[in-house]
């Protein structure tokens, strides 16, 4: 079984907000103690942020959810609950976040980047909150909110210096094998390298990431033989190393004829790939008898990662190719998509008929624990109605009898004003 994997799908839930507490103060002589009901603390963020020890998406392959904790429940003695805990989830440098629909959410490039992927809901208040010169013994509190929960699609693209492109079996494991330390598995029979792998390289004191990318096919970029997935992780190279093979039974092209398959694909792919600075190599130089191969006479830079033949020229030419590269063109900026909630309220209808009514203000205004409660239900009313939820509901359309819902409550408008007509629905 592979151990790199780079899709994952994730499910984020943030934390749970605490509830307030209803209490009043219990004391000895003090026969009307005041409220002191605490407030719910705040349910944990959930973060994803990038790693650079962490190499692919793998921890989510089998465990594809992660919750932050939830806040504590308020007590009496005007004592707050405790917030939940962040969870701050690791993913590989240069992963891409999207939504279930497709759309980027994130690409976290650098280490360090983070995204915040699902938010705690905020801590319900304590009937002390709720004190005033009209209401002096308020017998209600809030619940705490349902913390944000989502999938996410998760796309790793490797962050490299030089990516080595090339047919299967075309020495580009034994080629960082030999400049690195990294250990692909290694064998004379095409579809070795079936995941990336990952070499530092350290030459003229330059250190460049080196990216051993799966052998590349004919209609690669079509996606045959896994070619989206392999190519995805070319994209990111600031520099291409081509490498075609010179021994004449290994390919049956020559070794111009897999470069011109080669820069089809890529181009094909992603046209601003040729765009980027590149160097053609020809490997297995020891075991090709001489320098005509396949009919066809190759002049470019030879190289031989068993014998070693050529590998300091080419390391020194790759250094400056790098260099020149991260000169011209800087890594990549780190995208976040910013969420602002949307102020005010708003309605809309639902299909069986019921008006909507949208908004965490709200939302927030209906989570009080008891809405039997004469006292929380007029307290709903009035927030409510300075909200402009009643006028919001007669402009669209809402007449005497409607069902009307708010935050998983169901309520009955009557005469421009909404009154509480079932139960709290289950999530």
């Amino acid at each position: 079984m592979s151990g790199f994997v780079d899709e994952a799908q994730l499910n984020v839930r943030g934390g749970d907000g605490g509830a307030g507490a209803v209490s009043f103060r219990r004391e000895a002589h003090v026969p009307r103690g005041g409220p002191d009901g605490g407030d719910g603390g705040k349910g944990g963020d959930l973060w994803l942020y990038a790693d650079r020890e962490v190499a692919s998406l793998l921890a989510f392959r089998d465990r594809p959810h992660r919750r932050a904790t939830n806040g504590a429940h308020g007590t009496g003695g005007a004592r707050h609950g405790a917030s939940g805990t962040d969870l701050r989830v690791q993913v590989p440098e240069g992963t891409i976040v999207k939504d279930a629909q497709g759309n980027v959410l994130a690409d976290l490039v650098h280490e360090g980047d983070a995204w915040l992927a699902a938010r705690g809901g905020r801590g319900g208040r304590g009937n002390a909150r709720f004190l005033s010169n009209r209401r002096r013994a308020p017998s209600f509190a809030e619940q705490g909110e349902v913390g944000e929960e989502q999938w996410l699609h998760l796309e790793l693209k490797l962050m490299a210096d030089v990516a080595l492109v090339g047919f299967p079996n075309s020495g580009k494991s034994t080629l960082i094998s030999r400049v690195s330390a990294a250990k692909p598995k290694i064998a004379d029979y095409p579809f070795t390298t079936l995941e990336p792998h990952l070499g530092v390289v350290v030459v003229d004191g330059i250190e460049m990431i080196m990216a051993d990318i799966p052998g590349l096919i004919e209609g690669a970029s079509e996606g045959r033989g896994l070619g989206h997935q392999f190519l995805r992780h070319i994209e990111r190279a600031r520099a291409l190393l081509v490498l075609v093979d010179l021994v004449p039974s290994s390919h049956d092209s020559s070794p111009a004829e897999q470069e011109e398959v080669l820069l089809r694909e890529l181009v094909r792919y992603r046209p601003e790939l040729l765009e980027r600075p590149r160097m053609v190599v020809g490997t297995k130089a020891d075991a090709a008898s001489d320098i005509h191969t396949n009919g066809r006479e190759w002049n470019g830079l030879r190289i031989s990662a068993v014998t070693g033949e050529g590998i300091p020229d080419l390391l020194h030419r790759t250094a400056t190719l790098v260099s020149q590269a991260r000169a011209e063109k800087p890594a990549p900026d780190t995208y976040i998509v910013h969420r602002p909630e949307p102020e005010g309220v708003q309605v809309e209808r639902a299909d069986d008929g019921a008006y909507v009514v949208l908004g965490k203000p709200a939302e927030r205004a209906v989570a009080v624990n008891d809405l039997t409660n004469p006292q929380a239900l007029e307290y709903v009313r009035h927030r409510l109605s300075r909200l402009g939820v009643d006028k919001a509901l007669a402009r669209a359309g809402a007449r005497p009898g409607d069902i009307v819902r708010v935050g998983g409550f169901t309520f009955e408008y009557v005469d421009q004003e909404i009154e509480v007509q079932g139960r709290r629905r289950s999530r």
